[in-house]
């Protein structure tokens, strides 16, 4: 494992100069040690760090301004699992300024320039075992993996989160389904977006799991956790919602989804799917626009949240995610999308 922060801790090294190297794709910046390992297909260049950024924000507003979701008041160490452009673990560490926290990706290149003196930012693999040691953390914080993490890794995956989070400690999880879906029985087969997911899906076939979030309770309780809260929240593509709170979130997520509809689908359709540059681009500016069109109220499946113990002391505890309104909302959806997927 490779140290970006102030300070090596124990167990670290320089990073590597090969995670360093970049190359270009489509007029984008890529981590050349990722592509070229089939570990990342994401760039890593200043549009995406806005995107990230973006993205951080629209989740602040998805989980009610909540960085921690379990009833933890002091962690001493915290682990964030691909970390991005670490403004989770930036947010985190200056909440928790008497905690330890550690952040680790496959790329530093988004990492900013200054952080806080109690996070420590490193380099590594999450498809290579943890190196860090047994019951280590109190909170296990894994967002946005499913691009990154080898399909067959899941099951030792989970274990490792299982492995470094203490007894009575938590792991935090969110992903998203990139599947899209209509709320108002528009979307066909022939539409752009409905191409976009279902080409994206393909391009990552037995290589990574995209379909993911769907299992990931079941996944997490075989590897041990207890206690387990999983929910889904649709995430609309714009501000179509005459719910206040997902119409918010729907503002929030236009630019978002304008900016994912290329970052995460440019690579894997043109090098991976084999489609040629322009018919990608056309499919994504198509996609683009039937995303911007309030009137087909179309939305991705969702974020999955995920929460868990690791080991139950006494009665399960219920971690209320988002408003009473909203859980009643989502397990419906979560059942419809099981059903439909």
């Amino acid at each position: 494992m490779s140290s970006s922060s102030r300070e090596h801790d124990e167990g670290t090294t320089e990073v590597d100069p090969r995670y360093l190297e970049t190359v270009t794709y489509q007029n984008r910046e890529f981590q050349q040690h990722s592509v070229e390992n089939s570990i990342y297909f994401s760039p890593i260049d200043e549009d995406e760090i806005e995107r990230l950024t973006r993205q951080h924000r629209l989740l602040s507003i998805v989980f009610d301004e909540r960085l921690v979701f379990p009833p933890i008041n002091n962690p001493r160490r915290i682990l964030d699992c691909g970390h991005g452009s670490a403004s989770w673990a930036v947010d985190v560490a200056e909440q928790y300024p008497r905690c330890e926290v550690y952040g680790v990706d496959i790329s530093s290149h988004m990492q900013p320039d200054e952080i806080p003196v109690n996070l420590h930012l490193q380099v590594d693999d999450l498809n290579r075992r943890f190196t860090f040691a047994r019951n280590s953390f109190d909170i296990v914080h894994s967002q946005l993996v499913a691009g990154g993490i080898n399909a067959a890794r899941w099951t030792t995956y989970l274990r490792d989160l299982f492995r470094v989070t203490r007894p009575g400690g938590w792991c935090q999880m969110v992903e998203v389904y990139y599947q899209v879906q209509s709320y108002n029985g528009t979307l066909t087969d022939e539409h752009g977006l409905r191409q976009w997911s279902t080409r994206m899906f393909q391009s990552m076939e037995g290589l990574k799991d995209l379909r993911m979030p769907l299992h990931l309770a079941n996944a997490m309780r075989t590897a041990g956790f207890v206690d387990i809260d999983h929910r889904m929240i649709p995430l609309p593509t714009c501000a179509w919602s005459d719910d206040e709170r997902e119409r918010r979130i729907g503002t929030e997520n236009r630019d978002n989804v304008q900016s994912f509809l290329s970052s995460l689908a440019i690579y894997p359709l043109t090098e991976r799917l084999g489609m040629a540059p322009n018919d990608a681009q056309l499919l994504i500016a198509q996609a683009r626009n039937e995303a911007d069109t309030p009137a087909f109220k179309w939305g991705f499946a969702g974020v999955f949240s995920t929460i868990c113990l690791h080991r139950s002391k006494g009665a399960s505890v219920k971690i209320a995610l988002v408003s009473s309104k909203c859980v009643r909302r989502y397990n419906a959806s979560l059942s419809e999308c099981r059903n439909a997927y």
